[in-house]
């Protein structure tokens, strides 16, 4: 088994991959590429014909992006967009996509991205600092209403319009320029050893400003397309934000979980799920990382097409 650097640490490693069923020939996708951990457990199950694309939309991950391999390919892009970089590769069909996904351990670690509460930083949140909105921006350009209902949807947190409010008020006044602008403007609602809520709050800004549930969504989508029969999509998630749309494309085909059935009864749907339960980490990986301690792995088995 394979392993990354510090870069990221890969969580399910080994069972991700092996939920994959590795084809030596076979063309594969790995849509979060990051520190390239997953990418390398792949490259070492291919035979010399096979084919994998790493795709990153961090910068990050370009620079630190270090494997030298005739079969692989980098791809620089959001993953919501990998259907456009296979036509553009000339790739039809693929045998399997495997996506890990939310906040790498480089980005929390990161003392000058902004996604920790831990460091002093300016507010960005951006996993791709080449352009958009950073979590500064978003607040300033965002009435107080649509971010209250960022709060309530992205991090499940109470008092969501208080917490817009406080932060509007702070950039109106030109005193939120940092995290520890941030935090202090939060103060009155959520304390600096608030971890929890604080977390959420973190999690709501960068899933907004990263659009992480819209491209999310479109991987999913795209997927039924990109997958040949028998394929594999095989997806970590983190929290229930991520998890929910993931179960209920890999039950029913649908992310809003719509069950369509046949005159039997029997659910009609382009793929089907490897497994009734998601697979988790064991205690020994939870010790070793304990940032894989949420984590979730479904699999989906692209169906023959009627």
């Amino acid at each position: 088994m394979v392993t990354a650097g510090c870069y990221h640490i890969p969580v399910l490693l080994k069972e991700s991959v092996d939920a994959l069923d590795i084809r030596p020939d076979g063309v594969y996708i790995d849509a979060t590429h990051g520190g390239g951990g997953h990418s390398r457990e792949i490259l070492g199950r291919l035979g010399p014909e096979g084919r994998l694309f790493g795709v990153d939309r961090d910068l990050d991950a370009l620079a630190n992006c270090v494997i030298d391999d005739p079969r692989f390919t980098f791809v620089r892009s959001n993953f919501r967009h990998i259907a456009h970089f296979m036509d553009f590769y000339g790739v039809e069909h693929v045998d399997g996509i495997l996506a890990d996904l939310g906040v790498s351990s480089h980005h929390l670690d990161d003392e000058e991205r902004g996604f920790s509460f831990r460091f002093d930083a300016p507010i960005d949140m951006r996993m791709n600092q080449a352009g958009g909105r950073t979590a500064a921006m978003l607040i300033r350009e965002t009435e107080v209403g649509d971010l209250a209902d960022i709060f309530k949807t992205y991090g499940e947190v109470k008092g969501s319009y208080k917490i817009a409010t406080l932060l509007k008020e702070a950039d109106k006044a030109g005193r939120l320029s940092t995290i520890s602008d941030l935090l202090e403007a939060l103060r009155p609602v959520c304390p600096p050893h608030d971890k929890k809520n604080l977390a959420r709050i973190f999690q709501a800004l960068r899933i907004a400003v990263n659009e992480e549930i819209d491209a999310l969504r479109q991987l999913l989508e795209v997927s039924v397309e990109l997958l040949r029969p028998g394929g594999r999509l095989s997806v970590i998630t983190y929290h229930s934000l991520e998890d929910r749309p993931v179960k209920n494309f890999i039950r029913t085909g649908n992310i809003d979980g719509t069950r369509h059935t046949d005159v039997f009864g029997a659910v009609i749907s382009p793929i089907e799920p490897l497994g009734s339960k998601p697979i988790l980490p064991s205690a020994e990986e939870i010790t070793q990382n304990p940032r894989s301690r949420s984590a979730k792995l479904r699999v989906g088995i692209r169906k023959e097409k009627k």
